[in-house]
């Protein structure tokens, strides 16, 4: 069972970019951020086509987080728990059945958008510490429900100094601030582990940004992460990152980050 994270950077501007790769790569699971979209508009008929159920948790013009499955999808939520006044779509969650030729159990699929944080010194990063504190409580009820759980997504935070080009480049950055750092290593405390790291120690980059040819640089940094609870991390065979697709027409600037796992 392959499940997926991409920040796409839009369904409207990448929806070809992201049909082609999901042709390309057939994940069991994708689950997409900054779909910027509403639900209304979001062209589901388009990834039906391939195979995939669709539920989306939209917003106009910004935010929105989507989950694909090629099997069937139960107990759908959007929002997460902990502020009824927080109106940004950027959490949706489902049970996901395994392939019907799989051992594997029912997984709980979440797909997050965190924050960014900046700049520093405004309500934005509050913000980003407050949805990952909320992202921890959740994280921590499931832990007691025994769930396979991966929490997938765009975290916008830079574990350590593995996973960027240059420490100096991102000193003053909300991403590596060491209070999003910590938040996140909370997280594994919890019993989380980050898939990439369980099967690499060596440097990956998930985010090239537009500006300055960071891509032909290489002036990579990686913020997309799947974290596992427990239950799925005895599950993982191997991650891949589909980095290659950075270099097409018109792409993201993030790309696929792929967990494998196998009963």
């Amino acid at each position: 069972m392959d499940i997926a994270t991409w920040n796409i950077n839009g369904v409207k501007a990448r929806l070809e970019t992201a049909l082609a790769w999901l042709e390309e790569a057939s994940p069991d699971v994708a689950c997409l951020q900054e779909i910027k979209s509403e639900d209304a508009p979001f062209p589901r008929d388009r990834f039906e086509a391939l195979g995939y159920t669709v539920e989306t948790h939209g917003q106009k013009g910004f935010n929105g987080v989507a989950l694909l499955s090629k099997t069937s999808m139960s107990d759908v939520t959007r929002g997460l728990p902990g502020d009824d006044s927080d109106e940004q779509a950027r959490f949706i969650t489902a049970r996901v059945e395994p392939p019907a030729d799989s051992d594997l159990p029912v997984v709980r699929v979440a797909c997050l958008y965190l924050p960014n944080g900046n700049p520093l010194g405004t309500e934005k990063f509050p913000y980003k510490l407050g949805w990952m504190e909320r992202l921890l409580s959740y994280a921590e009820a499931c832990l007691r429900n025994e769930e396979p759980l991966v929490l997938a997504g765009d975290y916008n935070v830079i574990p350590d100094m593995r996973d960027l080009y240059s420490e100096k480049a991102w000193l003053d950055d909300a991403l590596y601030q060491p209070e999003s750092r910590g938040a996140l290593r909370q997280l594994e405390a919890l019993g989380f582990t980050d898939a990439l790291r369980a099967v690499s120690d060596e440097q990956h980059f998930t985010f090239w940004d537009y500006q300055a040819g960071a891509w032909q640089k290489n002036h990579g940094i990686r913020i997309d992460h799947l974290m596992m609870s427990p239950q799925l991390a005895d599950k993982l065979v191997g991650v891949r990152i589909d980095d290659h697709v950075r270099g097409w027409e018109k792409p993201s600037d993030h790309v696929p980050v792929v967990g494998q796992l196998a009963a």
